[in-house]
C-alpha cells in the first residue's frame, strides 16, 4: 500500500502500476500535481535560442568546483532565482541550500536589482556570518548588482551559463513545486502577504525527503545551524 495526499485527504490505494494508470485515466488525480521525474535535458545542455539577449554577469559556475572541491558534499552553498507573478507583476526570490534542501523565499515584491539586494541584505544580516559559502545565480538583470552582496558578506558568487537552468536544477525544481503549493502563475506577486510566504516555506521545509534519509530539510539545516563552528 502507498499513501497519497490529494486535496488534503489522506488515504491508501493499491500501488499496482496498472491500477495507478487507470486512476489517472479516469481523472481521479491531477497529474499536474505530480513532481517532475527524470531530466528534461541531458547534463551539460545549454539553450542556444535567444542567447545574446543577456550576457554572463559574473564568474562562471565551473569555477565553483575549483574553489570548493568538496562542493557536492558540504553545507553552505545556495542556488538562487526569482519567480514572477502573472504578466510579470511582482516577484519572489528563492534560495535553496543544496545539502539540506532547505528553501528560503524572500517576498521582494518587484523583480529589480534594488529589491533583490535590499531583501537579500536584510536576510543575510540575520544569520551567522560565513554560514553560507557561495550563491549561484542565473543571469537575470535582477542579479546585476551582485558585487554589493558578495563584498559585504564575503560570500563567493557564481553564475550558471546563459540558457542553462539545469545547472541550478534543485532550485528550478523547487520553484515548480512552490507554484503548486500556492504561488500560482495567475497571481499578482506585487502585494503578496508575508504570512502566505511563511506558510509555503514551512510546508516545504517540513516534508521528510528520501534523499535526506527521511529527515526534513529543516531538521538537516538546523543541525548545521547549531554546529558550534558557526556560533563563534
Amino acid at each position: 500500500l502507498i499513501y497519497t495526499n490529494i486535496l488534503d485527504l489522506t488515504y491508501h490505494i493499491s500501488c499496482s502500476m496498472r491500477t495507478l494508470y487507470r486512476m489517472f485515466k479516469r481523472g481521479e488525480f491531477d497529474v499536474r500535481q505530480l513532481p517532475m521525474k527524470g531530466r528534461r535535458h541531458p547534463n551539460g545542455y545549454v539553450e542556444t535560442r535567444g542567447r545574446g539577449r543577456t550576457g554572463q554577469l559574473g564568474r562562471n559556475i565551473d569555477e565553483r568546483y575549483n574553489d570548493y572541491p568538496n562542493y557536492r558534499n558540504e553545507f553552505g552553498h545556495l542556488e538562487a532565482d526569482t519567480v514572477q507573478g502573472s504578466k510579470h507583476h511582482g516577484a519572489v526570490m528563492t534560495l535553496v541550500e543544496r545539502l539540506s534542501k532547505v528553501e528560503i523565499i524572500l517576498n521582494i515584491h518587484h523583480r529589480t536589482a534594488e529589491c533583490v539586494n535590499t531583501h537579500l541584505d536584510q536576510w543575510l544580516a540575520k544569520i551567522p556570518r560565513h554560514l553560507f559559502k557561495s550563491i549561484t545565480f542565473d543571469n537575470g538583470k535582477e542579479f546585476a548588482e551582485w558585487r554589493e552582496i558578495a563584498n559585504k558578506y564575503d560570500i563567493s558568487t557564481y553564475f550558471a551559463e546563459v540558457g542553462a537552468p539545469n545547472q541550478r536544477g534543485l532550485n528550478e525544481n523547487n520553484n515548480g513545486i512552490i507554484r503548486r503549493d500556492g504561488l500560482k502563475k495567475g497571481m499578482d506577486f506585487r502585494s503578496l502577504p508575508d504570512e502566505l510566504i511563511q506558510q509555503i516555506m514551512t510546508r516545504r521545509n517540513n516534508i521528510p525527503r528520501k534523499s535526506l534519509n527521511y529527515q526534513t530539510p529543516l531538521e538537516v539545516f538546523m543541525k548545521h545551524i547549531t554546529d558550534s563552528r558557526f556560533l563563534i
